[in-house]
C-alpha cells in the first residue's frame, strides 16, 4: 500500500514542485529574449533573491490572501467546478507515464507508473480530451460574452488538434506494436537512431505542434487572446480559482513534455547506457556522476563568489542583496566539497544488487526529468518567439495541412513496414 500511494503521490509532488520553477523560467526567459532583466526585487530578509525565484513564492502568498470574488449572475456550481476540473484532469494524465525501467524487488515486479495500463496511450488521449470541459464550463458559467468566446474557441481548437495528435501517434504505435507507453519506450532502446524522432520525424513534428495547440500556448493561445477577448475563459476568476487555471496550464505543459519525451525521445532511456549495463556498473556510474557534479558545483561556486565580490565593491543593489551571490557561491563551494567527500568515501565500496537497482532507477528518473525540463523550455522559448495566429489560420493549419500530412504519414509508415 505504501508503494502504491507513493506511485500516486510522487507524480503530483513532481508537478507541483516543477510549476514554480517553470513560472520563474518563463519570466526570466522572456526577459532575456526581450533584452531586459525580469523579476529580481522580491527577497528573503533583504538578502536572498535567487535571481527572482522568490517572486513565485510571493505570488502564491498574494493569491492565497486575495479576496475570492464571485460575480452575481454566474452559475455557481459550474463556476466553482471549472478550475478544479482543469487542474484534476491535468494531473490525472501523469498516471500512465513511466519514469524508469520496471524492476523486480524481493520477487515482486515494480513499475515506475501509478497505473501500468495495457492501453496507456488511449488513456492519455481520453483524459487529455476531458481538459476542454474545464475551459468550456468556465467560459459558459461566468455569464460573460468574452469568457464564452474563449470557451468556444478552446473547444473548437482542442477538438480539432486532438484528431491530428491521435493520427500522429498511430504511426508510432504501428512501429512499436503496443499501446503500452512503457513498451513504446523500451522499443526505442538506448540507440539514438532507434528513437522515434529519427524514425518518425513527421509524426514528431505534427505531435509537438498539436501539443502546443492542446495546451493553449502561443502561437495557439486564441482562447486567452488578451488583445481580442480581454483574458478569455478565466476573465471572471480571482484568487485561488484563477491560480488553479494558471497552474493547470503549466501542469499541461509538463505532461505534454513528458509525453513527447516518452513517445519520441526515448523516455527514461539514457543514450548508450542500457538498463542491464547500468545495473551491472551502477557504482562506477554513480561515482563518476558525483565527481562531475562536484566539478560543476566548484565552477559555479567560484563564479558566484567572483560576482559577489564584484557586486559588493560596486554596491550594485545598495543593500544587503549585494551579498547574495557571495552567500550562494559559498554554499555551492560547500556542496562541491561535500560531493567530493561522498565520492571519495564510496569510491572503494562495492554496491549490493538492491543498491544497484535503486541507483539505476534514480539515474533513469533524472534523465527523464531532464528531457521533460528541456521540452518545457522549448514551450517557453516558442511562446516568446512566435506571434499569435489568427483564428482562421489556426483552423486552416489543423484541418487543411496537418491532418492530410498525418494520414499520408500513416500510409507511408505502413508501406515501409510491408517492404521490410
Amino acid at each position: 500500500m505504501i508503494l502504491i500511494l507513493a506511485k500516486i503521490l510522487v507524480p503530483f509532488l513532481i508537478i507541483f514542485n516543477i510549476i514554480p520553477v517553470l513560472i520563474w523560467l518563463e519570466r526570466k526567459g522572456s526577459a532575456y529574449i526581450q533584452d531586459r532583466r525580469g523579476p529580481n526585487r522580491a527577497s528573503l530578509f533583504g538578502v536572498i533573491r535567487l535571481g527572482g525565484m522568490i517572486h513565485s513564492l510571493a505570488d502564491v502568498i498574494k493569491l492565497l490572501m486575495k479576496e475570492d470574488i464571485m460575480p452575481a449572475r454566474v452559475n455557481k456550481f459550474f463556476y466553482v467546478l471549472a478550475p478544479f476540473t482543469a487542474m484534476t484532469v491535468a494531473c490525472m494524465t501523469f498516471a500512465v507515464i513511466p519514469f524508469a525501467a520496471p524492476m523486480v524487488w524481493e520477487g515482486v515486479n515494480f513499475s515506475f507508473q501509478a497505473a501500468d495500463l495495457n492501453a496507456g496511450i488511449l488513456y492519455i488521449l481520453a483524459i487529455s480530451s476531458l481538459g476542454v470541459f474545464g475551459i468550456m464550463l468556465a467560459g459558459w458559467s461566468s455569464n460573460n460574452k468574452y469568457t464564452l468566446l474563449g470557451g468556444l474557441r478552446s473547444s473548437a481548437q482542442m477538438i480539432s488538434y486532438e484528431i491530428v495528435m491521435s493520427l500522429a501517434i498511430i504511426s508510432v504505435l504501428m512501429m512499436g506494436g503496443s499501446l503500452e507507453l512503457s513498451k513504446v519506450v523500451e522499443d526505442q532502446s538506448v540507440n539514438l537512431l532507434h528513437w522515434n524522432f529519427v524514425r518518425q520525424p513527421v509524426a514528431c513534428l505534427l505531435f509537438t505542434v498539436a501539443m502546443f495547440a492542446e495546451t493553449n500556448r502561443l502561437p495557439f493561445d486564441l482562447p486567452e487572446g488578451e488583445s481580442e477577448i480581454v483574458a478569455g475563459y478565466h476573465l471572471e476568476y480571482s484568487s485561488m480559482k484563477f491560480a488553479l487555471f494558471f497552474m493547470a496550464e503549466y501542469a499541461n505543459m509538463i505532461i505534454a513534455s513528458a509525453v513527447i519525451s516518452s513517445l519520441f525521445f526515448g523516455g527514461w532511456q539514457i543514450p548508450f547506457a542500457s538498463t542491464d549495463f547500468l545495473r551491472a556498473h551502477a557504482g562506477e556510474v554513480l561515482k563518476i556522476l558525483l565527481v562531475v557534479l562536484a566539478i560543476g558545483h566548484l565552477c559555479a561556486g567560484l563564479g558566484l563568489v567572483k560576482r559577489g565580490r564584484k557586486n559588493i565593491k560596486a554596491k550594485k543593489w545598495g543593500d544587503r542583496g549585494d551579498y547574495e551571490a557571495l552567500i550562494l557561491g559559498m554554499g555551492a563551494l560547500g556542496g562541491a566539497f561535500l560531493l567530493a567527500g561522498i565520492s571519495a568515501y564510496i569510491w572503494p565500496l562495492i554496491f549490493t544488487a538492491k543498491a544497484s537497482l535503486i541507483i539505476t532507477a534514480v539515474l533513469q528518473v533524472g534523465c527523464f526529468l531532464t528531457k521533460v525540463l528541456f521540452f518545457c523550455w522549448v514551450f517557453i522559448w516558442v511562446r516568446w518567439t512566435l506571434p499569435r495566429f489568427r483564428y482562421d489560420q489556426l483552423m486552416k493549419l489543423g484541418w487543411k495541412y496537418m491532418m492530410p500530412v498525418s494520414i499520408i504519414n500513416i500510409f507511408a509508415t505502413g508501406a515501409v513496414m510491408l517492404v521490410k
